[in-house]
Order: structure tokens, then C-alpha cells, then sequence
């Protein structure tokens, strides 16, 4: 296998299988950026195919000094964000779809372990129900500095490179971003704590 910069060099001269090498080599970091994103693995398959596609019209302007993962990712939420408003932000997405398995992109199975705490393992995955359904309700722009900050690890300068925004837009976005996810999270809580009978009551 190739490093990334020479099959860049490869593809920008027209060889489709150096792009398809890059392709495999960043499908599923591309994915589970999409997934947390759209909220379900359709609309995670559909986005991830558009950002190839685009990378690959784009690809004659890459600059190969940069790292060809950061711009793909960068090409992603944009086509996320142009979805996003050509649609006014009325998407519907499904929330009660599973994600995949830890194959895309890292994402932890939901899946027990036979050897772990059945309990916690039911905790855990409700937890992270609660995070991924809370993610869909803030606005595109919190979603997506949250995402790419929090969950897929980008320093405040390539975030700011990315949404094409200030440092000082990216914090405040940040900041407040948290805030909302805080609130939001809190919120569910609560009522998922009340929708809960008390011990010893039925349903």
C-alpha cells in the first residue's frame, strides 16, 4: 500500500486506482464523521459517497503539503452544511437507528460484551442514545464544530480552517454548542427519569 501523498500524486494524474486505494484508506473515518452528523446510516452512506465525489472533482486543486484526511473531512461538512441549508434544516432524520459496528470509523459496538456487566452495558448504550439523539437537536453549525472538536479530535485552528470561520467563531460556537449539548442532555434526563414507574409500581 502506498502512503496517502503518492496515491494523491497518482490520482491527480488520472489513476483511478490510486483513488480507490484512498478511498479504503479513509471510508471509514469519512463514515462515522458522517454518521454522527446526519444521525442515521443511510443518510451517514449517502453523504460519505457525495464527499468522494466531490474530493475526486476537487482533487486537481488538492495541495498535497496538507493532509489529504483534513480536507476530505473539510469537504464533508460542507457538503453537510450545503444539504443542510438547501433543505432549511428540515431533514428528517431517524433516531432510532442503531450504529454500525465498530468497523466505521471507530464507533464502540452496542453490543454487550457476554463477560460485562449486562447492567452497565444497558446503561452505557442508553447514554449514548441520549448523546446521539441530543447531537441531531442542536443547529447545523453547533453539530458540526462539536463533531469535529469533541468527537473527531480537530485542534480550534484546523476546526476554524475546516468551517471556514475565525478562531475566535469557533470557540464561541464551541462554548455555546456545550452549553446547548449540557442543557439539552439535562433536560432528557429528567424526562426519561419521569417516563421511568417508580419502584415497585407497574406500568
Amino acid at each position: 500500500m502506498h502512503d496517502p501523498k503518492t496515491l494523491v500524486i497518482k490520482a491527480q494524474s488520472n489513476d483511478l486506482g490510486a483513488f480507490e486505494e484512498l478511498v479504503n484508506l479513509y471510508q471509514n473515518k469519512v463514515y462515522g464523521l458522517c454518521l454522527h452528523l446526519t444521525g442515521n446510516p443511510d443518510d451517514a452512506q449517502d453523504l460519505a459517497q457525495e464527499a468522494f465525489i466531490r474530493a475526486y472533482k476537487a482533487l486537481g486543486r488538492f495541495r498535497n503539503e496538507a493532509d489529504f484526511g483534513t480536507w476530505i473531512h473539510r469537504i464533508t461538512v460542507n457538503v453537510w452544511l450545503n444539504l443542510q441549508r438547501k433543505n432549511n434544516g428540515r431533514k428528517p432524520v431517524s433516531l432510532d437507528e442503531p450504529y454500525p459496528s465498530d468497523k466505521s470509523g471507530g464507533l464502540q459496538r452496542e453490543v454487550a460484551a457476554l463477560d460485562g456487566d449486562p447492567l452497565q452495558a444497558l446503561e452505557e448504550k442508553e447514554f449514548r442514545g441520549l448523546v446521539r439523539t441530543t447531537l441531531q437537536s442542536l443547529s447545523e453549525e453547533h453539530r458540526a464544530v462539536l463533531v469535529l472538536r469533541e468527537i473527531q479530535g480537530y485542534s480550534y485552528e484546523e476546526v476554524s480552517r475546516m468551517l471556514n470561520c475565525s478562531l475566535g467563531t469557533v470557540k464561541s460556537r464551541l462554548s455555546r454548542a456545550r452549553e446547548a449539548m449540557r442543557r439539552e442532555m439535562t433536560k432528557r434526563s429528567r424526562e426519561a427519569g419521569e417516563a421511568l414507574p417508580a419502584a415497585g409500581e407497574s406500568r
